[in-house]
């Protein structure tokens, strides 16, 4: 009954042209010889990459630095600098605003919305190098880390302390902890964990000139004025570069669970939810949607199989649940007394469901759930829009879309072929995909900014967990005020008067 292939991410879509410079990379400086020259002065040669003279590196080798991971955005910088400590950051920082040189801070480059590459050529600060962990207590489970450690690496760090990282994502063997930091990664269980704006204790940054903030604290209170680190978290490298993360890390879970449950239809999302919420409480991890049709696409590109084809007839759409607690017996009882309670009533919420009994099932339910950007992209050319928008308006959101584009006259088998949707019911969270057989201008003016606006009109986010960074700057309207934009202007002119970070990035 059940896969144990596991799925990779993959996600496409058509890359956006540039055919003028943004305005936030005007006035500054590219990368020079004579920079060049200063940077030696700082860095070894292993850690500078440059096509300039007196440097070797071919253009080939900072392809990987210049493009995102999914070959959307395109960067044409000549340089990337891999410091290895916080000093060597902010004295190549300093020197870049000196001489107005944009610099691009760049961690996994998992983004999926060109924070982490240029827009020009911009100059490219790497954190790969940064990787150290300086400390983790086991009593309080706090790990104080260089910005440069991957994900997976301080997550089987923790693994012999019996303490997890707050944040569980798909890119977790490349991206880092520095970068989720400054994009305020949200992940699959951020209904167990929280956001990184509660988990983050303490952060070093290093400012536009060259200044280090050192508030990475290890306390739990600390009522002292303004909590300068939250304007960091999610702030995509445009006030400052992350060099260290203090972190709250959480104790292990010694028993999981998860069960896949097929509804009859959408409206008994919300109070299955609900009831979900009543009888799971503090076990409950993850609580997933997803449609039919983007269920049935998995199925038919090999992410799986949850449950039989009969048990799945009349089945509107699905949700994958999973507990994670320290007691198994404990937690199987109150799962089980939840699916008993759940089917044993006059209206059952759900027609049927399966629940793992094994970790290989319980690795081939996430599977399904994991394996659904891999099965849209097999069928087409996906339009992904990761937005926020209230539980009960998911279905909502996915139909006024798909309709919209069938008044278009491009719903069909030679445009747009699916309109589907999934996400984090917990925290309100709907990815949007509409699968096409080709990527076109007609869809694009038919989706933007008609989804934007549709957005808009439930009082939702433009970026649910993905960011601005590039893709989203003309559009931050509809999630922002005049007035926010505004003072979120004035921040970024106080903390960097000359503009080089990330720039063209966030604001419009």
């Amino acid at each position: 009954m059940f896969s144990r292939q596991l799925a990779r991410r993959v996600v496409l879509r058509a890359p956006r042209r540039w055919s003028h410079t943004p305005a936030g990379l005007a006035g500054l400086n590219s990368v020079t010889e004579e920079d060049l020259a200063h940077f030696a002065k700082i860095l070894p040669s292993s850690s500078i990459l440059s096509t300039l003279s007196p440097s070797a590196t071919s253009s080939s080798e900072l392809e990987p630095f210049n493009n995102d991971w999914m070959n959307k955005y395109h960067g044409k910088s000549t340089t990337v600098l891999k410091p290895r400590t916080t000093r060597e950051v902010s004295e190549i920082v300093k020197w870049c605003n000196q001489r107005k040189i944009g610099i691009v801070p760049q961690g996994g480059n998992t983004g999926l919305v060109g924070g982490g590459v240029p827009i020009k050529d911009e100059l490219i600060l790497s954190l790969a190098n940064m990787t150290k962990i300086r400390s983790f207590d086991d009593v309080s489970g706090i790990l104080v880390a260089d910005a440069g450690c991957i994900l997976q690496y301080l997550s089987d760090y923790l693994t012999p302390h019996d303490h997890v990282v707050p944040l569980d994502l798909g890119s977790k063997g490349s991206c880092q902890i520095g970068g989720n930091v400054s994009t305020n990664a949200g992940g699959l269980r951020l209904l167990r964990y929280g956001s990184l704006h509660g988990s983050v204790l303490g952060l070093e940054v290093v400012l536009p000139d060259g200044t280090v903030l050192d508030q990475l604290t290890s306390l739990r209170k600390d009522n002292t004025g303004y909590d300068l680190k939250q304007l960091f978290i999610g702030a995509e490298g445009t006030l400052g570069i992350v060099t260290g993360v203090s972190i709250l890390a959480a104790p292990a879970p010694h028993a999981s669970n998860n069960v896949m449950l097929a509804l009859p239809k959408f409206e008994n999302v919300q109070p299955l939810y609900k009831e979900v919420k009543r009888q799971l409480s503090e076990i409950l991890s993850a609580f997933e949607f997803m449609d039919r049709t983007v269920y049935d696409l998995a199925v038919k590109h090999g992410q799986g199989r949850a449950l039989n084809p009969q048990d799945i007839d009349g089945a509107e759409c699905f949700v994958l649940v999973e507990t994670s607690g320290s007691n198994r017996d404990h937690d199987e009882q109150k799962l089980n007394s939840l699916l008993e309670s759940l089917m044993d009533t006059e209206e059952p919420l759900i027609n049927t469901g399966v629940l793992a009994t094994s970790p290989a099932q319980f690795s081939a339910l996430w599977a399904i759930r994991e394996g659904l950007t891999e099965a849209v992209s097999k069928e087409g050319k996906v339009y992904k829009y990761d937005i926020s928008v209230p539980r009960n308006k998911f279905q909502e959101v996915v139909d006024k879309t798909r309709e919209h584009l069938r008044s278009k006259d491009l719903l069909h088998e030679d445009a747009v072929k699916y309109v589907v949707g999934y996400g984090h019911v917990g925290d309100g969270n709907l990815h949007l995909n509409v699968i096409a057989a080709a990527y076109t201008p007609e869809i694009e003016a038919a989706l933007e900014p008609f989804v934007y606006e549709l957005v808009a009109s439930y009082k939702g986010s433009i970026s649910a967990e993905h960011g601005i960074g590039m893709m989203k700057t003309h559009a931050l309207q509809y999630s922002k005020s005049p007035t926010s934009i505004e003072w979120m202007k004035r921040i970024k002119a106080l903390f960097d008067p000359n503009g080089i970070m990330n720039p063209g990035k966030v604001l419009p």
